[in-house]
């Protein structure tokens, strides 16, 4: 990773919450309010908007955990932000604790953490697995 990434630093994303976007399982809508998923899709974007910039060229970075407590629901219509905060590095893991607030107060919150890899050893497992989809774990 290229220098300059600090504890503390941020990144926001913000929407309104669509239709598209409510609490729903198997196509059948539950709750007319965010979806917990969806929160934790745009925390995932925040945390990797932090990173983006000081990934090197030959660098990615995925998912590894989240471990995050939805706290509170946002109507259809109403905005939300999701923020991400570099905590710090633990090997090859990008630590960042996630909130995410409408206009009432925090909504969400918790630990969005991802995995730096060499972006040819992330193309040889995806390459390896598509060759052979059934050979199980690609990550160890």
């Amino acid at each position: 990773m290229r220098k300059g990434l600090v504890a503390g630093a941020q990144s926001t994303v913000e929407t309104v919450v669509a239709e598209n976007m409510v609490a729903q399982l198997g196509g059948q809508k539950i709750h007319p309010v965010l979806a917990t998923a969806q929160m934790i899709e745009w925390m995932e974007w925040a945390g990797r908007k932090v990173i983006l910039p000081f990934l090197e060229d030959d660098e990615e970075a995925v998912g590894y955990a989240v471990d995050i407590i939805h706290l509170a629901p946002t109507l259809v219509g109403e905005n939300f932000m999701a923020t991400a905060t570099f905590r710090a590095f633990e090997d090859n893991r990008i630590v960042t604790d996630v909130v995410a607030q409408n206009q009432r107060g925090i909504i969400g919150r918790g630990v969005f953490t991802q995995v730096l890899l060499p972006k040819k050893a992330l193309s040889d497992r995806l390459a390896k697995l598509q060759a052979n989809p059934s050979q199980g774990p690609v990550v160890k």
